[in-house]
């Protein structure tokens, strides 16, 4: 039997991912739909972490643009992703997956606190983890979180979940359709291009911890299975220079 590439993922979920095309806040659809991805992942041995973001629920921009005082549009946009925690926990539950939702703010009655050994703990015993709240920080995205806990959870990648892009291209692909995708790209040349891979600050900070980042569509069933088996697909980002 093929073995897994990777033991140990962690995943990236954007609050748009979550809230997929049905117009509502939380799509009952789409939790379904990454939970049965996540379980394919799961039942070849692979520990995963998931980070969700909020955007669904809470833009803090929006608010930020409006008047509202940064810190504290940041930290209700943590409390988003909470929610957004619990909603995937409920729906990896019920397809049958062992997990824990951990936040980096506390909550006793809904979460546990997010403690690094506490998390590698729960992952070598096969549960699946999602990490809630971003950095516990504001001014940090949930991006930036990401890229700290895989850091933290030594994670062998971090997959970058995009909704209907398959990568990382050159100009936008739904409004150019000469637009060009890149298999592999070196951190540097991302963020000299200005690329739509992750925030600048959670990119460099991939790069100086060497941690690979792989850009995929969330939407084509069967992707992140593909990818933990070692077929390429995507966008590689990592400190390689040419071909993947």
């Amino acid at each position: 039997m093929q073995q897994p590439k990777y033991r140990r993922i962690l995943i990236k979920l954007s609050g748009e991912q979550i809230k997929g095309n049905d117009g509502e806040v939380i799509s009952y659809d789409m939790l379904d739909f990454l939970a049965q991805e996540i379980g394919r992942v799961h039942r070849h041995g692979v520990e995963v972490a998931v980070v969700v973001g909020g955007g669904n629920i809470w833009r803090g921009h929006r608010a930020i643009e409006r008047g509202m005082d940064a810190a504290q549009s940041h930290y209700m946009g943590m409390l988003a992703t909470i929610i957004n925690a619990l909603a995937m926990q409920d729906a990896l539950e019920r397809h049958g997956l062992d997990t824990r939702a951990m936040t980096a703010i506390k909550m006793d009655e809904v979460a546990e606190p997010y403690i690094r050994r506490r998390a590698t703990h729960h992952l070598e015993k096969g549960r699946v983890i999602i990490l809630a709240a971003g950095t516990g920080n504001p001014y940090f995205t949930t991006d930036s979180a990401a890229a700290l806990r895989a850091a933290e959870i030594h994670a062998e990648v971090i997959l970058m979940a995009k909704n209907g892009v398959d990568g990382v291209y050159d100009d936008d692909p739904r409004r150019n359709p000469a637009a060009t995708r890149f298999d592999h790209i070196h951190y540097l040349e991302a963020l000299n291009r200005g690329l739509t891979v992750m925030d600048s600050t959670a990119l460099t900070f991939c790069m100086d911890n060497n941690l690979p980042i792989i850009v995929f569509n969330a939407l084509e069933p069967g992707t992140i299975e593909r990818i933990v088996m070692g077929e390429h697909v995507g966008t590689l980002v990592s400190n390689q220079r040419g071909g993947a």
